[in-house]
């Protein structure tokens, strides 16, 4: 996945590219915009996360006996030593300022250790209770808590956004052309259905980012984050703006999960940190992840990248009144050993059920596979080999390289702008998080601590 940071400005937030996720955007030349053979439900509700439970989801050992390690395999505490080693050498070599990474497994912790600095400046040693921008890895929050209203009967799949959003019912589509002249020119046509939370969960919305790729669609979003605003006031921007494309006919990654963050407000009657903090936040004693630090304690915990990466990153000691559900949190590792621990028991914890075992197979499953109509390009950054559920990319075959690169069938993973990076592995009852503030730096040291674990299983 190709991930991008989003940083504030004095007037404006600037958001950048950053790679992430094994796919970088400068080596990619063309789209390869495969259309993809599995039908789409023509109806997605509540009512059928029955049936969905029924069918073999992504993560059902079977599947993963054909790829990776056997389920079960024993994990070789000595062959995750090299993990130091190469964190500590990335240290050094000034490509990164430190990081924290969490091996758990059958329910404790077989790894845990702190590197580096939380802030070379000050010279601030990197400690277990550092709070990290996570970015991206906001998405998987904000998925999870509209899940658990879908769960609820409070939001359905299938409902328009226009339900919650009025606004929505009036977007158009963007149909870039030449004309006589050969001057590019956009023509704006009426959606061929409406969009429905289900396509913000997946991406397919037609929504999209506005700072990669190119054309006039990504221009029209020019200016949409200068000043302050709060989440209905972004919704209110976003519908303004052209889609991308109709709805259901590309993975295209972008606002979506801001726009389901208005749509939580607005189904709970509260704002989105209010809803995650008393639903899912407080219950699983995720007390450090939230939106903005303004507690003095919290902002000197606060991970600094280094000096260049600052301009790539939004800064949550920056208070703003938007709580942005596709990549504001901050949070700490020992918040995401919590939540980790809640995914990979299938969204239960400590006696507590988040969300139902139909629920989290449906979010957990890939819905953009053969036949869905859901077309892939250069920018599908879940990547080779992986498919999409709510909110979580799904390892759904090896992929194209040769060997593949390391996991289990069925996995889930997403991540952030800045390292924030987490790996759900059923399959070997199994969750790693790496936490870092290093936006240039960080891809090769995911993937190589990935890498790292998956080889330390006995074959």
């Amino acid at each position: 996945m190709t991930e991008y940071g989003i940083g504030l400005m004095t007037s404006a937030i600037w958001i950048g590219p950053t790679q992430c996720n094994n796919v970088n955007p400068s080596r990619l030349s063309k789209p390869n915009e495969q259309m993809l053979t599995r039908p789409a439900p023509s109806r997605i509700s509540l009512g059928l996360f029955a049936i969905t439970a029924v069918i073999p989801v992504a993560f059902a050992p079977a599947a993963a006996g054909d790829f990776g390690p056997p389920p079960g395999a024993e994990l070789s505490i000595a062959k995750l030593a090299p993990i130091q080693g190469f964190v500590d050498g990335e240290i050094k070599a000034g490509r990164i300022p430190g990081a924290i990474v969490l091996i758990q497994r059958h329910g404790q912790p077989v790894y845990l250790q702190s590197f580096g600095k939380r802030n070379v400046e000050t010279g601030a040693p990197m400690t277990p209770d550092t709070i990290f921008p996570i970015h991206s890895l906001t998405k998987t929050i904000t998925s999870f808590t509209a899940m658990m209203l879908v769960d609820r009967g409070k939001i359905a799949l299938d409902d328009p956004v226009s339900k919650y959003i009025p606004s929505f019912a009036d977007m158009k589509v963007g149909v870039e052309r030449k004309d006589e002249a050969g001057k590019p020119v956009l023509d704006l046509v009426p959606p061929r259905r409406p969009i429905t939370i289900e396509d913000l969960l997946l991406h397919t919305s037609g929504i999209t980012y506005g700072f990669y790729g190119g054309g006039l669609v990504k221009a029209a979003y020019d200016g949409i984050y200068l000043g302050d605003f709060d989440n209905a006031e972004f919704a209110e921007r976003i519908a303004k703006v052209p889609l991308a494309e109709q709805p259901r006919t590309l993975w295209d990654y972008g606002h979506s999960i801001d726009i389901l963050g208005r749509v939580i407000e607005v189904a709970s009657r509260k704002s989105l940190y209010q809803f995650e903090k008393e639903n899912l936040l407080d219950p699983l004693g995720m007390a450090s992840t939230k939106f903005f630090l303004t507690d003095p304690a919290e902002r000197a915990r606060y991970a600094q990248p280094l000096a260049r990466d600052r301009h790539v990153e939004r800064n949550s000691l920056d208070v703003t009144r938007w709580e942005s559900g596709g990549g504001g949190m901050v949070s700490t590792i020992a918040d995401f050993a919590r939540f980790g621990q809640m995914l990979l028991n299938g969204g239960k914890l400590d006696g507590k059920t988040y969300l139902s075992p139909a629920a989290f197979a449906t979010m957990t499953t890939d819905h953009i596979g053969g036949g869905s109509g859901v077309a892939r390009d250069y920018f599908y950054f879940p990547g080779d080999g992986f498919g999409f559920g709510y909110g979580f990319g799904v390892r759904t075959d090896p992929g194209n390289a040769v060997p593949p690169p390391p996991g289990s069938l069925g996995e889930v993973k997403w991540d952030g702008a800045t390292g924030a990076y987490l790996v759900v592995d059923r399959a070997e009852d199994m969750f790693f998080v790496v936490m870092q503030d290093s936006p240039s730096g960080r891809m090769h040291v995911v993937t190589t601590i990935k890498k790292i674990i998956y080889d330390a299983f006995e074959k």
